[in-house]
C-alpha cells in the first residue's frame, strides 16, 4: 500500500518532474523563467510541452487545457486532445510549445464589464509558469491569465500576479535601504482555511432552493442546532471521515497541502485548512480545492455547500486569508529579529500594513462583497463589515510608547537613537486570538477573517497586496531622500503610528458600542452591503493607487465594479424567484391540503360526536387559514416588486433596488412560512426541514 510521500503531488508537473524530464539547459532555463519573469524561447518552451505531454499520457491524459480563473468565480477549461492524424491513418500525440504558452478561446460570453462588445469574440489564455501544470479527469491543466484581443485581463489571476510583482518592486527598495543585498525578491504567501457543509444527496434534491441558489430560503429553527457548541472539534462521524479521507488523497495527488480538518461549529459544518503557499499558488489550490470538494461529496452521496450562509440561525461559513510577506532567503518580515535594525525593520512593515488597512479599509471591504457574504458579516458568527486591525495588547503598547517616544515597559534597555526600542523576542502568540476582529495580527503573519466560503481569495490578495505596496512605495520615496536615514525612519514609524492608530482596535467587534465609536469618533467606514461597497472602487484615490502600481487599469476597474454589482442582483434576483415558485408550487398547496385534513377530520368527528367543541383543530385551522393569507399576500407582493425590478436597466440602480425593495420582501415572505412549517405534519411538508438537514448525515 502506498504512503502518502508516494503519491503526494503525483499528477503535478512539478519541479521533481522537471528536473528528471528535461535537459539540464532547458530545466535552467525554465527555472529562470520561474524564478526571475520573462519570456521562453520557442526552443525551450518545445522541449517543455513535449516532456510534459510525455508524462500526462503515461498518467491517463488525453487531452490538454489552459485552466483559468474568469470573473465569473469559478474556474473554465476548453479541453482539446493531444492527437493529431499520422499519413497511416492513425494518429499520434503532439503538444506544442505554442499550445503550452497561448490559447484562444472564445471569451464572448464570460463576463467583461463592457471591456468589449460580443460580437468581439476573441481572448487569450496565457501559461503562467509559475504554477504547476496538473492532471485532473484525464486532462493536463495548464494554470494560465486569461486576457481580451486588447489586452485587457478578463480574469483574478492577472491582477493577482500584477500585485505580487508590485508589492515586490516596493519591498526591495526597503530592504535595500536595509543593506539586504541578499535578497533576489520578496513575495507574499497564505494560507486560506475553508469551511463548509456536508448535507445528504438525497435530501438536498428535494429541495429547490439548494439546487438553484446554494442556501435554504425557508427553514423554521429546529429544536436543536449549535447551542451546545458540542459540535466543534467534535468526533468525526464515520461517513463524514470517509469523505475527508478520500479528499485528502486527491488533494495530496494534486500536491495541494491540506493540513488540518475538523468540525466546526454548526451541525454538518466543517473545516479545512491547508499549509501556506506563494499567494498565486494557494489561488490555484483554493480553486481546485472548492472543485474537489463537491466531485468528492457526489461519490459519498454528499452535496458540500459552499454558500457563506446556508441556513438561518446557523453560523455561515467563511474563509480566513492567513497572509505573510517574506523574503526569497526565507525571512518572514512580520517576524521581529533579534538586533536593533531588524525590529525596525520588522515595525515599518508592520506599519506599512497598518496604513494599507487604514487608507484602503473601503477595498478591503468590497474585496469580499457578495451577496451571500452580507447574510455573514456583522451576524456575530464572522467580523463586523467595519474593517479593524487586532494587533494585542503586547505589540499595541510598544507602538504606543513609540508614537509617544517612551522606553516600552517590556524591554530593559533604553531609547535608541531610531527612536525604535530594543523589543524583547516577540513570542508568538502571546495575546488571545481575537476571532471578531476582520484583520489580526497572529504572531508572523495576519490573517484577515471577512472572506465568504465561496469567495476566490485572489480578490483579497489583489487589494492586499496593492495597498501595502503603496504605503512601502511612499515609504521608499521619503527614505530614499533622506540625509540621515535612522532619524527618517524613526519620524516615519511615529507619523505612522500617530495617523493611522484609529484602524487598530483590540475589543470586541461585535459589539453596538465599537460600531458607533468606529463610525461615529474614528471616521471608519461601515459598508453594510455590496451595493454600498462595491462603487467605492471607483474613488479617485483607489482608482489612482490600482492604475499607479500597474495592478489594474482604470477600464479594467470599472468593469469589475459593474460584473460585480451585476453578480449581486442577478444572485438575489434568482433567489426570489425561487421563493415564488416553491411558496406556489409547494408550500402553499401543501399547507392547504393539510388545512383541507383538518377540517375534513374535524367535521367527521362532529358528524359522530356533535357536541364536540374541535378547540384544537379549529383553533389551528384558523391560523393556518390566516397563514395562507399572509404567504399568499406576500408571495404576490414580491412578484409584483420583481415585475417592476426587471424594467430597471441601469445596474447600480437594479443593485439598489434587490438591497432596498426585493431583499426585504422576501424577508416578509419567508416569516410566515417559517412560521406554517411549525403548524404543518411533518409528513405533509413538502421538503426537508432544518433538523432533518443539519443531523442528516450521520
Amino acid at each position: 500500500m502506498s504512503t502518502v510521500p508516494d503519491y503526494f503531488g503525483s499528477l503535478v508537473f512539478d519541479d521533481r518532474v522537471m528536473k528528471a524530464r528535461l535537459p539540464y539547459e532547458v530545466y535552467t532555463s525554465l527555472k529562470k523563467t520561474i524564478d526571475e519573469g520573462g519570456n521562453l524561447n520557442n526552443e525551450v518552451a518545445n522541449a517543455v510541452a513535449d516532456a510534459m505531454k510525455d508524462w500526462a499520457v503515461e498518467h491517463g491524459a488525453t487531452h490538454f487545457t489552459h485552466w483559468f480563473q474568469p470573473l465569473t468565480g469559478v474556474t473554465a477549461e476548453k479541453h482539446d486532445s493531444f492527437i493529431t492524424p499520422s499519413p497511416d491513418g492513425g494518429v499520434i500525440m503532439e503538444f506544442s510549445g505554442k499550445e503550452l504558452i497561448q490559447g484562444e478561446p472564445d471569451a464572448s460570453s464570460f463576463p467583461s464589464g463592457g471591456l468589449r462588445a460580443t460580437f468581439e469574440a476573441r481572448g487569450y489564455t496565457a501559461w503562467d509558469p509559475t504554477s504547476y501544470a496538473f492532471i485532473k479527469d484525464k486532462a493536463l491543466c495548464i494554470p494560465t491569465a486569461f486576457c481580451s484581443y486588447g489586452g485587457e485581463a478578463l480574469d483574478k489571476k492577472t491582477p493577482l500576479l500584477r500585485s505580487m510583482q508590485a508589492l515586490n518592486k516596493q519591498a526591495m527598495r526597503i530592504l535595500d535601504l536595509f543593506g539586504n543585498e541578499d535578497v533576489k525578491c520578496v513575495r507574499t504567501s497564505v494560507g486560506p482555511e475553508q469551511e463548509y457543509f456536508l448535507v445528504d444527496r438525497a435530501m438536498f434534491d428535494k429541495r429547490k432552493d439548494l439546487i438553484f441558489c446554494g442556501r435554504t430560503l425557508f427553514g423554521a429553527k429546529p429544536p436543536k442546532g449549535q447551542e451546545m457548541d458540542d459540535h466543534y472539534f467534535g468526533a468525526i462521524k464515520p461517513r463524514v471521515a470517509e469523505y475527508m479521507a478520500d479528499l485528502n488523497r486527491e488533494l495530496w495527488q494534486l500536491g495541494i497541502l491540506a493540513k488540518t480538518e475538523h468540525n466546526e461549529v454548526a451541525p454538518a459544518q466543517h473545516e479545512l485548512a491547508p499549509i501556506y503557499s506563494t499567494t498565486n499558488i494557494a489561488t490555484d489550490h483554493n480553486q481546485l480545492t472548492m472543485e474537489i470538494m463537491q466531485k468528492v461529496a457526489a461519490r459519498h452521496g454528499l452535496v458540500c455547500l459552499l454558500h457563506e450562509k446556508p441556513f438561518d440561525g446557523v453560523n455561515g461559513s467563511g474563509k480566513h486569508n492567513n497572509w505573510s510577506i517574506a523574503t526569497d532567503t526565507g525571512v518572514n518580515l512580520l517576524t521581529p529579529g533579534e538586533t536593533p535594525y531588524q525590529n525596525a525593520r520588522f515595525l515599518l512593515f508592520l506599519c506599512a500594513v497598518i496604513q494599507a488597512v487604514d487608507d484602503y479599509q473601503d477595498l478591503l471591504r468590497l474585496s469580499v462583497a457578495t451577496a451571500g457574504n452580507d447574510h455573514r458579516l456583522g451576524a456575530n458568527e464572522a467580523p463586523p463589515a467595519v474593517v479593524s486591525i487586532f494587533l494585542g495588547d503586547e505589540l499595541t503598547a510598544i507602538l504606543d510608547a513609540i508614537e509617544k517616544d517612551e522606553p516600552y515597559s517590556g524591554a530593559e534597555k533604553t531609547v535608541m537613537k531610531l527612536g525604535v526600542h530594543v523589543l524583547p523576542k516577540f513570542i508568538r502568540d502571546t495575546t488571545d486570538r481575537n476571532r471578531t476582529s476582520p484583520f489580526a495580527f497572529t504572531g508572523n503573519k495576519f490573517e484577515f477573517r471577512m472572506l465568504g466560503s465561496s469567495n476566490s481569495i485572489a480578490c483579497s490578495n489583489i487589494m492586499l497586496n496593492a495597498a501595502v505596496a503603496e504605503s512601502l512605495r511612499q515609504y521608499a520615496d521619503y527614505l530614499e531622500k533622506a540625509d540621515d536615514f535612522e532619524a527618517a525612519l524613526h519620524d516615519l514609524i511615529q507619523k505612522t503610528i500617530k495617523e493611522h492608530k484609529r484602524i487598530i482596535f483590540n475589543g470586541n467587534g461585535y459589539d453596538d458600542a465599537w460600531i458607533r465609536e468606529a463610525t461615529e469618533q474614528r471616521g471608519m467606514l461601515n459598508l453594510r452591503t455590496t451595493p454600498d461597497a462595491l462603487p467605492c472602487i471607483l474613488e479617485k484615490k483607489n482608482v489612482d493607487m490600482l492604475t499607479s502600481l500597474k495592478v489594474m487599469s482604470e477600464a479594467e476597474i470599472r468593469s469589475r465594479c459593474e460584473i460585480m454589482l451585476d453578480n449581486y442582483r442577478k444572485t438575489v434576483n434568482i433567489e426570489a424567484q425561487t421563493m415564488v415558485d416553491m411558496v406556489r408550487k409547494e408550500i402553499l398547496p401543501a399547507v392547504e391540503e393539510y388545512t383541507a385534513k383538518l377540517a375534513g377530520a374535524l367535521a367527521a368527528k362532529k358528524a359522530v360526536v356533535p357536541t364536540l367543541t374541535g378547540k384544537y383543530e379549529t383553533g389551528l385551522i384558523e391560523k393556518l387559514s390566516g397563514l395562507i393569507d399572509r404567504i399568499d399576500a406576500a408571495a404576490e407582493d414580491l412578484e409584483n416588486a420583481l415585475t417592476v425590478y426587471h424594467r430597471i436597466e441601469d445596474v447600480t440602480e437594479a443593485a439598489n433596488t434587490i438591497r432596498d425593495v426585493i431583499i426585504p420582501k422576501m424577508e416578509a415572505l419567508r416569516a410566515p412560512c417559517d412560521e406554517a412549517e411549525t403548524c404543518t405534519a411533518a409528513d405533509m411538508w413538502p421538503f426537508p426541514t432544518y433538523g432533518e438537514l443539519l443531523f442528516g448525515v450521520k
